[in-house]
């Protein structure tokens, strides 16, 4: 058998192949893993309350799908041509994105199965950086809340609401629009969830048959049956002008790796997936696999009908130029409908996922402003946690508010990634590490060591890179300096540490207490990991 041929046998074994999670193992074989976080709970704590396992295979693809598609490839095809220079340079790094993705996603199955509870990376680093107790949650706790926000989508869904509506954009215009939006989204997970998961679904539904419109029409572009003059120029000598800074590569592949972000999303919600390990094996790479093909056939379409200078400068509604150019103007107003209504799913789907992590944080004992049982807790309907969501509205609202328009799009692109990179290096070393020393713990999918060391080269790659100098010397966020969104990402994880030390050494050596932690049930049914002070004597 082929070593493809027999990586898609290691991938396909089944549920049959495997005992299931609950089935009780004889001693000699592999054991499921058990309680992993700081705060001690215990895997039925943990997935207490809320409206409990009502996501199934259908539901968790989509909302893989709903997540990976969204701003990124109507948006940023512009920003990643201009910083490497060249279609055919582009089109690589699309596809070094693609597999990249997959990389992770088969990695990020191992563990998943391996610990099928919400909180995806949290889980992960909390299994294996065990010690010094909770400093890895707090960490990543940082990253989760500081950076997660989805203020991306509200912009972009902002700027083409208002192309198509035939209004120039101003800032003030673009931000009310897009706080409406994070509002919006906001109120409707939180107070009727199930419509929310309708919704997300539909509105995925609608940007794959959206796309798949979009590849069509690039083939009768290509074909030479329009009006578009030329539609193969892009593709001939299609390398020339490309860049020679390993910089550039870096911070455009961090774009890339921003518009295929969501293959993990399943990991946050497992607690509201049914027959969890099977729905992940199945879902993740589905799910990824559709937004990979879509992607590389759409950039394809993009390039068919524009030039290179045009697709260099449309900013943030290239797929808008797009239609432009092969329907007219009344067709870039109709699309840029179509991608508003595109980057509204993809902010109600990461809203979904990011409020659950929030969730999960707080009720494992992470110290939040006015007490972690409001903000572990699913108030007010006792299904759905409007406290992880406003968690989740607050720094999209700053991020809104706060920086220009015209380098915010860009910058919050790099600075989502940087930290993302780093998170992604610590869980494959912390792969590796379990394989060594926990040998005994079942694992459901195993992934191809190869697979997960090449993974780990490219997040090193990653982290080192964006620090060289550009090809142009000032980067694609001007007049910010263009190492400057790694040293926020690297920031923002200082102020983990930071926030750790206070919380767990510092205050209590100063005031002579220690912390002692407790459960308890909330009226939802919610178990949540509460700290007391007790004086040291």
């Amino acid at each position: 058998m082929s070593a493809s041929g027999s990586l898609w046998m290691r991938f396909r074994k089944t549920e049959s192949d495997e005992p299931s999670f609950d089935e009780k193992q004889p001693e000699q074989e592999a054991k499921p893993a058990v309680d992993v976080g700081p705060g001690g709970l215990s895997f039925e704590e943990d997935t207490a309350g809320g409206l409990g396992r009502h996501l199934g295979v259908t539901s968790c693809t989509l909302l893989i799908v709903g997540r990976i598609i969204g701003t990124g490839i109507f948006s940023t095809p512009s920003s990643i041509l201009s910083g490497v220079g060249s279609v055919g340079a582009s089109l690589m790094l699309w596809v070094l994105g693609f597999v990249l993705s997959f990389c992770g996603l088969f990695i990020w199955l191992e563990f998943g199965t391996m610990y099928p509870r919400s909180g995806g990376e949290k889980v992960y680093l909390e299994a294996v950086y065990r010690r010094p107790k909770y400093l890895a949650t707090v960490i990543f706790a940082s990253n989760a809340i500081l950076l997660g926000f989805t203020a991306s989508g509200c912009i972009v869904f902002a700027s083409n609401i208002l192309v198509s509506a035939g209004m120039v954009a101003t800032n003030w215009s673009e931000r009310g629009i897009a706080l409406g939006v994070i509002a919006f989204v906001t109120l409707l997970h939180g107070l009727t969830p199930r419509i929310g998961v309708c919704l997300m679904n539909l509105l995925t539904i609608f940007k794959i048959v959206i796309l798949i419109f979009v590849v069509i029409t690039g083939w009768v572009v290509l074909s030479g049956k329009t009006h578009i003059a030329d539609s193969q120029a892009n593709f001939v000598n299609a390398f020339a002008g490309s860049s020679h800074s390993s910089g550039d590569y870096a911070t455009a592949t961090f774009k890339v790796l921003n518009a295929y972000a969501g293959w993990s999303n399943v990991n946050y919600v497992l607690n509201n997936v049914r027959n969890p390990v099977r729905t992940l094996k199945i879902a993740g790479p589905l799910g990824l696999g559709i937004c990979a093909a879509l992607y590389l056939l759409a950039n394809i379409a993009y390039f068919s009908a524009s030039t290179k200078a045009q697709i260099e400068s449309s900013g943030v509604t290239v797929a808008a130029l797009f239609f432009k150019n092969v329907f007219g103007t009344a067709a870039e107003r109709a699309l840029s409908v179509f991608v508003a209504l595109s980057a509204l799913g993809n902010v109600i789907t990461i809203t979904f996922a990011a409020a659950r992590v929030n969730q999960e944080l707080a009720k494992e004992g992470i110290p939040l402003p006015f007490g972690n049982r409001f903000w572990a807790s699913n108030w007010p309907t006792g299904k759905s946690p409007l406290p992880g969501l406003i968690i989740h509205l607050i720094p999209s609202v700053i991020v809104i508010l706060v920086p220009p328009m015209n380098v915010a799009y860009p910058f919050i692109l790099d600075v989502e990634g940087y930290p993302q990179q780093i998170i992604n290096f610590f869980i494959v070393i912390g792969l590796f590490w379990l394989r060594w020393k926990r040998p005994d713990i079942r694992r459901p999918f195993k992934v191809w060591w190869p697979i997960a060391v090449f993974y780990f080269a490219a997040a090193v790659f990653l982290i080192i890179a964006p620090f060289l100098p550009p090809a142009n010397g000032v980067g694609d966020t001007p007049p910010l300096p263009y190492y400057l969104y790694c040293l926020v990402g690297i920031g923002v994880m200082l102020v983990g540490v930071g926030y750790w030390a206070g919380w767990r050494v510092l205050l209590p050596s100063v005031f002579g207490y220690e912390l002692v932690p407790r459960k308890e049930v909330l009226e939802d049914g919610t178990v949540v990991t509460l700290f007391s002070r007790r004086k040291i004597l």
